[in-house]
């Protein structure tokens, strides 16, 4: 019998410390009782009033709204920076600019938010926009937040790549845009794709940020949870909860599931490759055989 390691008991008391709560979440979203401490029995009520609060739903799809341009500005600015930051290794002021990049991920967010807030006020003071801080202002203060950890996942996969192959189609051709675009990022598609989810994650779940740089009429789900919650947690919060992990987790295993077909693929096409490659080399060395076999074994010429 396998004795569990002390690696595997930490290993497993963390996951159930991680998902404990949320399984316990799902399971009270199905509670009939008002009171969420309370259990009373199973019941659907909670996830069919949701339709008929329109606060708590705005709030979502404020936010889902909000997470999904996040993550599409972000990937492009983040994968931008990181193609500048390992492609271009000299250029002057490269020392600030990587530090600029990078300053959100060691920056607290109370300092980002006031930052943002104080420059949001001067902006409209000077050039009159934003006229009002909401949707916009919280939209660009989680592109800055998120561009960093794009930026860090990229590089991390650009600095991987094989340069050989862009060069080749640089040499046989390509123009640089191009080679971009046909080559470089198909390799560095999973990055691409893991940034944009984590950054579609850090916006939904932002708070602090958000709190700064929100105006009337611009409340996301997590101000509108915590607001909820300082009163007592209400039934349709665990609702809410329950759908966006299902959403969620349906997002990760149909990324997960294309990853995977994909990897098969190129492998099962590696191998083909390697497999005919070995192929016409057992032919061309069959056939140089022949050839050498004839020219010894035929008679020499009379003159």
């Amino acid at each position: 019998m396998k004795r569990w390691s002390f690696s595997n008991l930490i290993l497993v008391l963390g996951l159930v410390f991680i998902y404990l709560p949320m399984v316990i979440l799902v399971i009270y979203s199905f509670n009939a009782s008002r009171l969420v401490t309370v259990w009373g029995g199973w019941s659907i009520h909670w996830y069919t009033g949701l339709l008929d609060n329109t606060q708590l739903m705005g709030a979502v799809f404020r936010s889902l709204k909000i997470a999904f341009f996040t993550a599409l500005s972000a990937v492009i600015l983040g994968t931008l920076a990181a193609f500048v930051l390992t492609r271009i290794p000299r250029f002057g002021g490269r020392t600030l600019f990587g530090g600029l990049v990078t300053a959100p991920l060691v920056m607290p967010e109370v300092i980002t938010g006031l930052s943002l807030l104080l420059l949001f006020v001067a902006m409209a003071d000077l050039i009159g926009w934003p006229a009002q801080r909401g949707l916009t202002t919280i939209w660009i203060a989680h592109t800055t937040f998120c561009t960093a950890y794009v930026a860090v996942v990229v590089m991390a996969r650009l600095r991987e790549l094989d340069l050989s192959i862009e060069e080749a189609a640089m040499d046989l051709g390509a123009r640089p845009w191009k080679v971009f675009f046909l080559i470089t990022m198909p390799m560095i598609a999973p990055s691409l794709a893991a940034g944009g989810m984590l950054s579609f994650a850090l916006s939904l779940d932002d708070l602090v940020l958000a709190s700064f740089v929100s105006g009337p009429g611009a409340t996301t789900l997590p101000m509108e949870i915590f607001s909820a919650v300082r009163l007592g947690v209400k039934p349709e919060i665990n609702a809410v909860a329950s759908l966006i992990l299902l959403v969620v987790s349906l997002a990760t295993f149909i990324a997960w599931y294309i990853a995977r077909r994909s990897e098969h693929a190129r492998r099962r096409a590696m191998q083909q490759a390697m497999e005919e490659g070995a192929a016409a080399d057992a032919g061309a060395r069959a056939a140089t055989r022949a050839t050498d076999g004839r020219r010894f074994t035929s008679p020499p010429a009379h003159s």
